[in-house]
This record gives structure tokens, sequence and C-alpha cells, in this order.
């Protein structure tokens, strides 16, 4: 009887440790070019990509740990303070690891598509 209890204690003490998420981090990048790291966000954050505009031509990226009270939230950076927008970034979050990768390549299923086309039609006229 006590091996169980031993049992049930050791199982009950995994679930109720702590769970922290771990992200990849960049802290500015340009269009789609960012340079990561991996980081471990504290218990009330989640990982984040942030999408925006600086000067309203330049597409940026960051990544990273956010609070959850600042997930899916549209902010304007301003510098200084209270002066000309620099950037508006749109930061949106997801909770589980690593999850903030970056995203496929639009052009990827485009091009496997476009081969596979061509292949077609070249091996329908080989064989007919």
């Amino acid at each position: 009887m006590s091996k169980i209890l031993v049992g049930f204690f050791t199982v009950a003490l995994c679930f109720s440790l702590g769970y922290t998420l771990e992200c990849y981090n960049c802290d500015l990048g340009l269009w789609s070019l960012c340079i990561t790291s991996k980081v471990t966000c504290a218990d009330n954050q989640h990982c984040y990509s942030g999408k925006g505009k600086a000067a309203g031509v330049f597409k940026v990226t960051m990544k990273g740990c956010l609070d959850v009270a600042s997930c899916n939230k549209t902010s304007n950076i301003n510098f200084p303070t209270n002066s000309s927008n620099v950037y508006e970034m749109t930061k949106t979050c997801c909770n589980t690891d690593l999850c903030n990768t970056a995203a496929p390549l639009a052009l990827t299923h485009t091009l496997t598509l476009a081969i596979a086309s061509l292949a077609t039609m070249l091996l329908t006229k080989v064989l007919v």
C-alpha cells in the first residue's frame, strides 16, 4: 500500500511542477530576416511573433516572450515619447514550445505544383 501512495505522490509532484515555454527570440528584424535565439519565458508569459511597419514602409518583425495581458494587441512605438510614430507592431501569441517560428514560404506550394504540372505535361508528350 505504501508503494502505491509513493507512486501517486511522485506523479502528483511531476504535474505540480511549473512549466515554462521555450520560444524563439529576435529583438528586431527587417522584412522576414530575423536572427533568432532560444529563450525561456517566465510563468505568466507566452511566445509571440510581432509584425509591423516602420515609417509606414519597412516591414519589421520581432519574436520572444510576452506577458499574457499584452498578447494579440497592436501598439505604436513613438520616438521621442509623444512625437512621431516610429513603427506599429501587432504581437500575436501562442502557448506551445517554439511555436513562434517563421511561417513557411508561401511560394513553396506554388513551386511544387508548377514542377509537378510541368513533369506531367512532359510525361504525357513522351507517352503519347
